[in-house]
């Protein structure tokens, strides 16, 4: 009962409902270790960078390499995923990662995120399943999609500049 009633009252913490006070000095010790250990591992501006193009470079590198094995659907979700993610993972160099999940779930971007990471699930669900080039071709397109809509919400109104233009090049209307 009293585990209950802890989990109950870090729930209400973290919504955002005020806690005793004991459960929030409690619940501040165990992030200061998480803080302790963000602190001791902080790396230079040229080692961030270093592991940034290192990062990013593997990514595209795996992203391309994707394309030699398209006619094998589980190789092709799983690589071009991979590198994907290894794209998304290099930024966290530069930024760090506690910041970048920040960043993601940011009100602007939490609907791009979500549907990023859908499609990177319903990928490899076609690839690894369903083993259907037609669906892991369409799955990988809708992730190619959602990278690119995710990506754009970083750079302020190119959105609404997109969704623009395509309505004036699509618009059927004279």
């Amino acid at each position: 009962m009293d585990k209950m009633n802890q989990t109950w009252e870090r729930m209400k913490i973290m919504v955002g409902f005020e806690g005793d006070e004991e459960e929030a000095a409690a619940e501040e010790e165990s992030l200061s270790f998480m803080d302790d250990f963000n602190r001791q591992c902080t790396l230079s501006t040229k080692q961030r960078f270093y592991g940034f193009a290192t990062c990013f470079a593997a990514g595209l590198a795996c992203t391309l390499l994707s394309m030699l094995v398209f006619f094998n659907p589980i190789k092709f979700g799983i690589t071009f995923t991979f590198g994907n993610l290894l794209s998304l993972g290099s930024t966290a160099f530069l930024i760090g990662s506690k910041r970048q999940v920040t960043m993601m779930l940011d009100p602007v971007r939490i609907y791009a995120t979500a549907i990023y990471l859908a499609s990177i699930i319903l990928a490899l669900f076609c690839a690894l399943y369903v083993h259907n080039k037609l669906l892991t071709f369409l799955a990988i397109m809708l992730e190619f999609g959602a990278l690119v809509w995710y990506s754009l919400s970083y750079i302020p109104f190119a959105r609404s500049m997109v969704s623009k233009v395509m309505v004036a090049c699509f618009d059927t209307e004279f």
